[in-house]
């Protein structure tokens, strides 16, 4: 009976408010933590009092740190993303074999005529070579 008396004056939406901030902090505080270690522009000093002031005074640490380092903290995700994406593209193509200096096959198929038509293929060498770009 205690229970649903605590449940009918909103004590239940009070604790949910609470676990929900506590979601919050804890969420801002790893990201917060993660632009000061990613952070270029600043030394080991000034990493040092970003994170005595971040988890000596949790949420005006965070709230300050978000209003003088929030601009720079986009930029510096944004960067980190463009250089991902750059090197899943340059792995993305080592892998495929694009770039490296391979032809398409209609690239080599043409490749190969032009061979042919010089005179250097013979008909049985241009069918075989031909087969092995296609196949």
């Amino acid at each position: 009976m205690h229970l649903l008396a605590e449940i009918g004056n909103g004590d239940l939406l009070v604790d949910i408010f609470w676990i929900f901030m506590f979601i919050i902090w804890f969420w801002l505080l790893i990201t917060i933590f993660g632009d000061i270690f990613r952070s270029d522009d600043l030394g080991g000093f000034g990493k040092t009092l970003w994170i005595l002031f971040v988890i000596l005074l949790p949420y005006l640490g965070i709230f300050v740190y978000l209003i003088a380092r929030g601009k720079g903290m986009a930029e510096r995700n944004v960067k980190a993303m463009q250089a991902a994406q750059q090197a899943q593209a340059e792995y993305i193509k080592s892998v495929a074999g694009a770039g490296g200096g391979t032809r398409s096959p209609a690239e080599e198929i043409a490749h190969l005529s032009e061979l042919k038509d010089k005179g250097v293929l013979s008909d049985e060498e241009f069918a075989a070579a031909k087969a092995k770009a296609l196949g």
